[in-house]
This record gives C-alpha cells, sequence and structure tokens, in this order.
C-alpha cells in the first residue's frame, strides 16, 4: 500500500510536468489555430540553452533559467513570424509540416551541438524527502506540483479575466470579426507563440533532472503533453492539469507494478489519445480560411521508354559503383519506398500519418522472424513482411475512420511509437540469442547470392528493381479508378460520400498499400546485414521522412527520389562530402531548412517543378514536329501544373468521351418513388426539422422553401443521411435506406448537390464526373495495381456534359471554371452518378436571372425528360412556383402548407410570411 501512494506522488510530479507542458500547446492552438509538434524541440532549445551557460559558462542558476526560458521565447515568436504565418494561406498539411520542420532543425542542431548522450543535471529544487501518509516521497515532486497548479490557475484568470484573454478567444472563434474590433490576429498569434514556447522552456529546464538532459528524451515528452491537452479539449486549463496529473499517475504506477510487460508505462500517454479521439469522433477545429489549398498531384502516367532508360542507367551505375557507393545508393532507393508510402496515404487520401517507421519495422521484424525461426528463403520472408504489415496498417487506419488532420498524426504517432516501445525495443522479441538484433543471415534471391554485406552492388542492383516495381503500382494506381475514389476522399470525404464513395473503404486500401511499400522498405533495410536490427526503425523518424516528402513533393512520384537525396547516408550525402568534406553531417540540419525553405516558397515541392520542365520540353519537341504535334503540345500544356516528369505519358489511361449515339440522346432514371415520413432533426435542444413527411414521385420537382433557418438543408442532410440526429422514415422505392450510410443511399439512387457546392477543386471537370460515375466491382482495388484500365463514360454522362454545356471545359481544372461552371458542374456531377431522386440544395445561388431561367429550364428537364424525382431548396420563389409540380413550405422546421404552386400562392399563411401580396396569377409561367 505504501508503494502504491508512494509512486501515486512520485506520478504526480511527473504529471505536473506533463501539464505545464500540455499548457504551452494549449497556448499555441488557442492563439493561433496550430498544433505545435516542435514544442518539445523548442523546450530542449530552452534547457540546453540553461545548461550551457550554467555548466560551461559559470552563469548563476536562475540568470541561466531566464535566459533559457527567453530563448525558448525567441524561438517560439520567430516560428510564428517565419513560419506560420507565411504559410496562412497554405493548407493544413503544410502548416502542420511547418511545425515539423522546425522540429527537424532544432533537433539537428542539438545533435550536431551536444550528441545524443543523456547528460545527468542536479535538481535546484528542495530535494529533501517528505513523509505524506506513511509513503516517503522526494520533496522537489511536491515543488513541481505546486509549480504546476499555480501557472494553471494564472493561465486560467490571464485567459477569463483579461482583454487579451478575450482577443485570444475572438480571434480563436473569427478572425475576420475580431479584426473589424481591432484585434490583430498576427500580434495575439505572436505572443500566444511567445508564452506558450516560454512555458516549453521552463518545463524542460524543470524536467530534466528528473529524465536527464538529452535530445530524444525531452522531443518524446510531446507524446504526454498531447493527451493531456486532448483531454483538456485544447481550451481548458485546470482539466488539462488534471489529464496530465492522470497520466503522470498511471505511468508511476505501471513503472513500477507494470513492469513485467516492456514499453506498457510509456504506452499511456498513446492509450489516452486513442480514448479521447475516437471516443469522442471528431476532429479538432482546425483554424483555415477559404484560400486554402492542398498540394499539387501528378498524374502517375508513365513513359516506358524513359523509365526503362532511367532503370538501365542505374543499373549500370550501381555496377561501377564502390561498396560505399553502392550502400548510399540502398540508403537513397530504400528511404525513397518510405516517401513512396507516404505519398499514397497522404499525398494521395489526404490522410496524415506519422507512422511509416513504425510499419516498415513491422515487415522487418515478421520478415526477420520468418527467416530466423522457420528458415525461408528471402523471398517468401520478403512477401510475409509485407503481406503480414497490411492487417497492421489497417489497425492504423481504423481512427482515420472516425478523425483526420492533425488528429491522425497524433494518433498515428503516438500508436508508432507504442510498437517501438513494446515490441522493437523488447529483446525478448526482436534479438537472437549472442545478436544485437534478429539473425537472418546471408540472403540468396532464386539462387543468387545478394548479400549485402558481400555484394552491395547486388543487393542495390535488386532495391531499385523494387522501387521501380513498388513506383509503378502506386503510378497504376494514381491512374485508376481506385486513384480517383482516394482524391475524391482526400478533396471533399462529404462529397464524396454523397456520390456513392465508401470513405472508410477508401482509406483502408490507402492505409493497408502504404503499410506494404513501407513494410517493403523495411525489410529490405533489416536484411542488408546478416542481423535486422530495430534501431534503424525509430518512430520519430517517421517526422523526418513527411518533411522530405514535401520537400519532394506529396502528390509526386518523381519526388521521393529527390527528396532522398537530402538525407543523411544517402547518394546526396556522398556527394556532399566530395565537395565539402563533413558535409554529409550537416544533412540533417541541411534538409530541415530546405524544407522550411519549400513550404514557404513551394509547398508543391521538387516534384511540381520538375513536372513543368518536363512538360515544357515536351511542348517544345512536339511543336517542332509540325502542326499535328503542337495541339497535342497545348493538349499537354494544360495538365503542365500535373506533370510528372519521367513517370509521364500512358495514352491508354486517358479517358474515353466519345459522343453519345443517337439513340443514346436521353437517359430515363430507374423510376423509384422517395417516401419521407416523420423526419425529425434535433441538434441538442433545437428542433430542426419537426416531424416533415412529403412524397417525390419519379417525374416530377417537388420544392421545399422557407425562410432562412426553417430546417431545408437540415431535411436534405438528414433525407442524405449526413446528420445522425435524425428520425423518422426514409424510403425509395420498396427499400427502407433510414438506417443506411451516405454512400450506400447514394448508391441506391439517392443523389443531392450542396448549397457551397463542394467539388472536387484538385481534379479537372472529367475527373469530377469520373469519381460521380465509377462503379468498381469487388474487384477493382486489387486489379488497380496492376492494370488501371479504362473505360468511356456511360451515355447517360455524355448526355449530360452535352445538356449543361460542359463539353469544352472537361480537360480544364474546376478552379478555372466561371461561378456559373461551377454550379452547373456540380449538378452534372450529381446527375452522373444516375440517381432515381435529386435533392438540390439551392442550386441559383448567386446567378444571374438569365442564368437562373436556364437553369430552371434543366431542372424541369430532369424531371420530365429524364424521368428523375427531384427536391427543389431555392430562395428564387418565383423559379421554384416555375418549375415545381408541388411546394412544401417551412417554417421553424415544421411544414405549414404543401400543394401545386397557385394553392400554395393562394394560402394566406404563406403569402403573408414568404410571397406578400402577389397574386396567384402572377406566377411566372
Amino acid at each position: 500500500m505504501d508503494d502504491i501512494l508512494r509512486f501515486a506522488l512520485l506520478g504526480l510530479g511527473l504529471g505536473a510536468l506533463y501539464a505545464l507542458t500540455a499548457h504551452g500547446i494549449v497556448l499555441v492552438y488557442r492563439g493561433s489555430g496550430v498544433l505545435n509538434f516542435a514544442h518539445g524541440a523548442i523546450g530542449m532549445a530552452g534547457a540546453y540553452v540553461q545548461w550551457e551557460l550554467a555548466v560551461n559558462h559559470g552563469v548563476p542558476y536562475w540568470p541561466a533559467v531566464a535566459c533559457g526560458v527567453l530563448g525558448s521565447t525567441v524561438l517560439g515568436v520567430l516560428t510564428h513570424l517565419l513560419v506560420i504565418r507565411p504559410l496562412r494561406r497554405a493548407s493544413s498539411l503544410a502548416r502542420l509540416v511547418g511545425t515539423l520542420a522546425v522540429f527537424i532543425v532544432l533537433t539537428a542542431v542539438a545533435v550536431k551541438r551536444y550528441g545524443d548522450s543523456v547528460q545527468l543535471v542536479p535538481a535546484k529544487l528542495p530535494s529533501g524527502l517528505v513523509e505524506i501518509a506513511d509513503a516517503t516521497v522526494s520533496e522537489d515532486r511536491i515543488w513541481l506540483l505546486g509549480i504546476a497548479v499555480v501557472v494553471t490557475a494564472a493561465l486560467h484568470a490571464l485567459y477569463k479575466r483579461t482583454l487579451f484573454g478575450l482577443g485570444t478567444t475572438a480571434v480563436a472563434e473569427n478572425q475576420g470579426a475580431a479584426a473589424s474590433l481591432g484585434w490583430s490576429a498576427d500580434l495575439i498569434a505572436a505572443a500566444n507563440w511567445g508564452l506558450g514556447s516560454a512555458l516549453a522552456g521552463l518545463t524542460g529546464i524543470l524536467i530534466v533532472p528528473v529524465i536527464g538532459l538529452s535530445v530524444t528524451g525531452l522531443t518524446t515528452l510531446l507524446l504526454s503533453a498531447l493527451a493531456a491537452a486532448l483531454v483538456g479539449r485544447f481550451s481548458s486549463f485546470p482539466v488539462t492539469l488534471a489529464g496530465g496529473l492522470v497520466i503522470g499517475v498511471v505511468q508511476s504506477e505501471l513503472t513500477r507494478f507494470g513492469s513485467d510487460v516492456t514499453g506498457l508505462a510509456a504506452s499511456v500517454p498513446f492509450l489516452v489519445i486513442a480514448l479521447m479521439l475516437v471516443a469522442r469522433g471528431r476532429a479538432l477545429p482546425l483554424r483555415g480560411t477559404f484560400l486554402e489549398q492542398l498540394p499539387a498531384l501528378g498524374t502517375g502516367r508513365v513513359r516506358p521508354v524513359p523509365l526503362a532508360l532511367a532503370v538501365a542507367t542505374g543499373l549500370l551505375l550501381i555496377a561501377l559503383s564502390s561498396p560505399l557507393w553502392a550502400d548510399a545508393i540502398t540508403n537513397t532507393l530504400v528511404l525513397s519506398l518510405i516517401i513512396l508510402s507516404i505519398i499514397v496515404v497522404t499525398g494521395y487520401a489526404g490522410q496524415v500519418s506519422l507512422a511509416a517507421y513504425a510499419l516498415a519495422g513491422t515487415g522487418a521484424f515478421i520478415a526477420g522472424h520468418a527467416a530466423a525461426d522457420w528458415g525461408w528463403p528471402f523471398e517468401l520472408a520478403l512477401l510475409a513482411g509485407v503481406l503480414g504489415t497490411v492487417p497492421i496498417g489497417l489497425l492504423f487506419a481504423l481512427p482515420a475512420v472516425r478523425t483526420r488532420g492533425v488528429n491522425l498524426a497524433i494518433i498515428t504517432l503516438g500508436l508508432g511509437t507504442t510498437l517501438e516501445t513494446m515490441v522493437f525495443q523488447n529483446t525478448d522479441l526482436s534479438t537472437t540469442p549472442g545478436s544485437d538484433g534478429i539473425a537472418v543471415g546471408k540472403q540468396t534471391l532464386f539462387g543468387i547470392d545478394i548479400s549485402g554485406v558481400d555484394h552491395p552492388q547486388r543487393y542495390a542492383a535488386v532495391v531499385l528493381v523494387m522501387f521501380v516495381a513498388a513506383t509503378l503500382v502506386v503510378a497504376n494506381v494514381r491512374r485508376s479508378r481506385t486513384g480517383r475514389r482516394l482524391i475524391a476522399v482526400r478533396a471533399n470525404e462529404r462529397a464524396a460520400a454523397a456520390l456513392g464513395i465508401d470513405v472508410r473503404a477508401a482509406k483502408l486500401y490507402a492505409f493497408g498499400l502504404s503499410a506494404a511499400i513501407a513494410a517493403l522498405a523495411g525489410v529490405l533495410t533489416g536484411f542488408r546485414s546478416t542481423s535486422v536490427v530495430f534501431a534503424d526503425f525509430a518512430s520519430f523518424e517517421s517526422i523526418t521522412a513527411l518533411g522530405l516528402a514535401v520537400i519532394g513533393g506529396v502528390g509526386f512520384l518523381v519526388g521521393p527520389l529527390f527528396a532522398a537525396t537530402f538525407a543523411a547516408g544517402t547518394v546526396g550525402a556522398r556527394f556532399g562530402d566530395l565537395v565539402l568534406p563533413g558535409l554529409s553531417e550537416w544533412m540533417p540540419l541541411i534538409g530541415g531548412i530546405i524544407l522550411v525553405l519549400t513550404l514557404v516558397g513551394n509547398q508543391d515541392g521538387i516534384g511540381r517543378e520538375v513536372g513543368k520542365q518536363a512538360a515544357a520540353a515536351e511542348r517544345r519537341l512536339l511543336s517542332k514536329r509540325g502542326p499535328k504535334h503542337a495541339g497535342a503540345a497545348q493538349d499537354t500544356a494544360a495538365g503542365a501544373g500535373m506533370a510528372e516528369g519521367t513517370a509521364e505519358g500512358d495514352e491508354s489511361a486517358a479517358p474515353d468521351v466519345r459522343p453519345a449515339a443517337p439513340s443514346q440522346a436521353t437517359h430515363r432514371a430507374p423510376g423509384l418513388p422517395l417516401r419521407v415520413r416523420d423526419l425529425t432533426v434535433r441538434y441538442g435542444g433545437v428542433v430542426a426539422v419537426d416531424g416533415l413527411s412529403f412524397d417525390i414521385e419519379p417525374g416530377r420537382v417537388v420544392g421545399l422553401i422557407g425562410p432562412n433557418g426553417a430546417g431545408k438543408t437540415s431535411a436534405i442532410d438528414a433525407v442524405t443521411g449526413f446528420t445522425r440526429a435524425a428520425s423518422g422514415s426514409v424510403r425509395l422505392g420498396d427499400r427502407d435506406v433510414t438506417r443506411l450510410p451516405v454512400h450506400r443511399r447514394a448508391g441506391s439512387g439517392l443523389s443531392r448537390s450542396f448549397q457551397s457546392l463542394e467539388l472536387f477543386e484538385d481534379m479537372s471537370v472529367l475527373d469530377n464526373l469520373y469519381a460521380a460515375c465509377d462503379r468498381p466491382g469487388p474487384w477493382t482495388y486489387l486489379k488497380d495495381l496492376v492494370r488501371p484500365g479504362s473505360r468511356p463514360l456511360p451515355a447517360h454522362v455524355l448526355v449530360a456534359i452535352r445538356e449543361f454545356g460542359l463539353e469544352a471545359a472537361l480537360d480544364r481544372p474546376v478552379g478555372d471554371l466561371s461561378y456559373g461552371e461551377r454550379r452547373l458542374l456540380a449538378i452534372a456531377r450529381a446527375v452522373a452518378t444516375s440517381p432515381s431522386v435529386l435533392l438540390l440544395d439551392e442550386p441559383a445561388a448567386g446567378l444571374s436571372d438569365d442564368e437562373s431561367r436556364e437553369l430552371a429550364h434543366l431542372v424541369r428537364g430532369l424531371a420530365e425528360d429524364w424521368g428523375m424525382g427531384v427536391l427543389l431548396v431555392e430562395h428564387d420563389v418565383d423559379m421554384v412556383m416555375s418549375v415545381c409540380d408541388e411546394v412544401v413550405v417551412l417554417d421553424f422546421g415544421r411544414r405549414i402548407c404543401v400543394g401545386t404552386p397557385e394553392e400554395v400562392r393562394g394560402d394566406p399563411a404563406v403569402r403573408a410570411a414568404y410571397l406578400g401580396d402577389l397574386a396567384p396569377e402572377e406566377v411566372a409561367p
């Protein structure tokens, strides 16, 4: 019992430090909307400044502490001014990677200056023994708890009772409104970055007497702090303190009583993170702007001749290389595979995962045991490692079903770190007696000796071939129906689901494929020597890998090779040593600086620039061949921003947009009626829709009108499955779809448009339509790995393209369309799903009178010529009355009238509330 109390008290001191660190993260988040992954590194820098001054320069302890805290404060403010502020219009991924870039730079500087050994630092807080309820504990733990409580109370008062706190809250809620009241978002953000970083420095200084002073120890403190901040919802300082204390106590108790399980105590922060993120099931509300852009994507096209020449050149260079250069080539290619796995999950699917090295280590672990324990040859062990890692990748993907963005980054980093501490660092699992790892011996491939020890050139050649094969697989996926679905999910999950895309399946697929590629890299890393050593798979290396992926271009297949050269031990480092001896030692720092410059100057990375140059070269070449080829050059120029350099140009993947045959001039939708009964939507205590019932028959248009806030959009969301707060019954034909998820309702024939359009901005018009009409079979996900294939657009989509006037815009990016064209595309995309019932949410918003009349004609045509049932929600009452067969009127969520346009016009309540004194005969024809 005494041990339980004593370790609980010890844990309170450690938990207090977690809470102080978490407070700094919360401050930065509240002030700028950025989750600072460099927080631990900034605290580490402050601790080293204090230690350097006190130990090496004889500065008294407390002045040295002040200088350390000041140093962290300055680093925080500079991070905001030089990195985060220039990225305010960039994607949330770019802002996240911006903090990772600062992390990389600071850790690289610290490792270069101090190494990564642990320095023992004496405690300056009172360290005598105190007895509490028969348990003896060090006095400094009580002091740490007291400091945390005082700081928490001060922060709570500062942000609740001062103008600065109110300004921070105002900026967090609405930057535009806060600016109109005189609050500068930049000034507020800089102040909070400085204050939060000061806390990071103070925490670093206070914790080093407990855990020792080292680069790794202080940067990995981040996970525990993130867990505490999540408990406090990144807003409440008292709850954050409580979360930190609980984590500290549980870790301390497990250290004492759970020591038989390796890494169990270290896994506590991850368990808390998983519980908070998955149980709450919603994303952290990151601050963004309407100008936010996703990183550009390559096309994934492959030119066989340039690719063959590149591979042949690579094999020749390997054959002529020395063992040192062969090792450098192997390092470059293996790291390129890691980056390629990130392109799949982050570049294509938009899921920010920091688990690449954990998955690579998993592949090496499985393959290593297959070879060492079961005597499997290299070929089978490699296959086992790759395939065996896929289920682990799917396990990592489960949180992605309910979270995304930085939330997913947090949980994947935590899961990877837990895997590292509990498996890779467990000597019972990851070592063979008498070896420093899993002894796998020297390898052969189909009877040929490819040992990386005896024949590094052969091993490098094998790695090159496997890298090319993996890249071709990813290129196939990019050009396939599966790739379009992944990119649709990346661009807009709501819109993807509304088109019948199973968002969950797409995410699982991306994680599974990414895990397989990372596992391939892990096996090739581990088997290059006679033992698989798991020090090569440190989880935090995933941060560096993501940064390198952004340098190369996270959406481009040529990016990994360029990006990998900025890492230590690669071809780039070898060339650097030739130019300037010793330069390779600075490669981590150089890579971090280049990452910052890439984010600020061109977040699309090197791959985008290579693609532009390749497209320009192709235009020049084709223009020299004459007018016939010049037209092809112009087509190439249209896609220059998405070019892949030497990974371009597979004409077989080009879409088929042949015109429809005369017999296909019209398309009749399946004649299924929609029956909605007693539909109710409640958001807390607010009833948005109250007992709404209506029918939509095939070939008829039903209008749904009412003032703002009447519940019109809520009704569409409920019918199409976008809200869980709904009750009632929704039937499509004879099928009850009430409990079906969004994508299955869409697949059943229930389609919709959105008031805010929600197009896939980084796709062309044609790909938006393809994403809507593609219906992959059960084996498509596998077939697309080797043969992406292509097929003509269905006849009804060709008809929609013609009727909506989109023929000339098919190859244009969505961002180049006019507002009216975007409105038409949004409806055409919904029509491309071949729905029985189409629900249109304010399709005429922002259109001119002429455009509205043309749209009304198109909507009427969808009912009469296509046989669809249409629900039209629109504020333009004249348009509704002119096009609808029946009109339903809502007020405060309740149906107050239903009937023909003439009957609704004549209803006294409706005329008084919405239509003024207009007579029924004034309805537009």
